[in-house]
């Protein structure tokens, strides 16, 4: 335990040392690093896959699920992704020192406000090693540097990838120690990790519920995350219908493994006996299991009787909850007795339904006529995203490159002092 402590206090504290370097390190060397490192992504594609069959071996003998293997796997695809990544957060523009505005002062000062790195971010996330990499090119893009922890099931594959964002660090005058990866698959690691105040100014972590709570509860330092994603499509009284089933079901079935799927549908009492039988039999086309109230009982046979976790739970597969509301009060009510703070939906041609909806309901995105999986950084014009936070403070919503900067007070004098 005292090697561990030792390992992981010394590479947060060599963070804290590259993350004051940063803060004087021009848009085009940051650029030059991310272009770099997608260069020789490809470049270096057949040690990284060997690398990475270190770790598929591993869960193979462990017995890990198809899917979960799949998520391991450094795919021609998978490696080509990564490096396209990088290039777009490249071309983004650089936030670091923007100033967002400035206002005079009735003395003359001028204050204004601009955005500065939040330092060191630690990153604590499972499976998927393009998070390595993801997550490398928004921290330094960004000025931040980065701690890595995936999991112990990719160790090999995310030492291989921040060995290869390392290089081209060192080839661009940059500080290596920017973007580190814990070497260890100790859990110990996790726990010292998570005392580091000194050094560390942010934790994000990415995973299932289990790890997010198990971080939460145990660090010292700030945490930003969400549990789950429960979110809600609610087709009201003013609904296009044929709308609301194109949305529905896309919302449900595109991607149910996902936190922006759609895990509960509320449908107006009015509209209910015209649209659920029909929406249903698209689900039945596409494997969904319902489980519905009562009344979605009575026009869906087929449906499963709903229990009140159904109405907390998130799926993660296909499976959907159903509920006719009587009223937009009663969906509202249930959105916020149920509901995540992540993603919900109104599908309505009801202007002030619509513009009620977006301001009474909390979550991270709300949206009006369109699926739920459209909260996602990429699709929202952020260009990238490092995860999704429920958390108000100090982002809500997806988490970009602005995100993952603070802001600071200026002012500009012309010798003033304070009477």
């Amino acid at each position: 335990m005292a090697e561990i402590e030792t390992l992981v206090t010394e590479i947060a504290r060599k963070a804290r040392e590259a993350s004051r370097k940063l803060t004087s390190l021009s848009t085009e060397v940051k650029n030059r690093v991310l272009l770099e490192t997608a260069r020789r992504l490809r470049e270096e594609k057949a040690f990284l896959q060997a690398e990475n069959e270190k770790d598929l071996a591993y869960a193979r003998e462990k017995g890990l699920s198809a899917a979960l293997i799949d998520r391991l796997t450094l795919s021609d695809k998978v490696i080509e992704g990564m490096a396209r990544g990088l290039e777009e957060v490249a071309a983004l523009p650089d936030p670091v020192g923007e100033v967002v505005k400035m206002w005079r002062r009735p003395n003359g000062l001028w204050v204004g406000r601009m955005r500065i790195p939040l330092g060191v971010i630690a990153m604590i996330y499972e499976s998927r090693p393009n998070v390595t990499i993801d997550a490398a090119g928004l921290c330094f893009k960004s000025g931040n540097a980065v701690i890595l922890r995936g999991g112990s099931e990719a160790i090999n594959s995310n030492l291989a990838l921040a060995r290869i964002f390392q290089e081209a660090l060192r080839s661009s005058g940059a500080p290596e120690e920017a973007v580190q990866v814990i070497p260890t698959t100790d859990r110990a690691a996790v726990n010292v990790l998570l005392t580091l105040d000194e050094y560390i100014d942010l934790i994000i972590p990415r995973g299932g519920e289990g790890l997010i709570r198990f971080v939460t509860e145990n660090s010292r330092i700030p945490v930003l995350k969400h549990f789950k994603g429960v979110c809600h499509v609610y087709v009201d009284k003013f609904a296009d219908l044929e709308m609301a089933r194109r949305i529905a079901v896309n919302a449900k079935v595109q991607r149910p493994g996902v936190c922006n799927a759609m895990e509960t549908l509320l449908v107006h009492r009015e509209v209910a006996e015209k649209f659920l039988p029909v929406v249903a039999e698209d689900f039945k086309a596409h494997g969904v299991e319902l489980r519905g109230c009562p009344e979605t009982r009575k026009l869906v046979s087929w449906a499963k009787e709903a229990t009140e976790e159904d109405w907390d739970a998130e799926y993660l597969d296909l499976i959907l909850a159903v509920r006719v509301v009587p009223s937009m009060d009663e969906a509202l009510d249930h959105i916020a007795r149920y509901g995540s703070n992540h993603t919900e939906t109104i599908v309505t041609e009801d202007y002030h339904r619509a513009m009620r909806f977006l301001k009474e309901v909390d979550a991270s995105v709300v949206m009006v006529n369109a699926s739920t999986r459209f909260n996602d950084g990429g699709e929202l014009g952020l260009g990238a995203e490092i995860g999704i936070s429920t958390t108000k403070l100090h982002a809500y919503g997806p988490m970009a490159l602005e995100e993952l900067t603070a802001m600071k007070f200026i002012v500009f004098g012309e010798g003033q002092i304070r009477e």
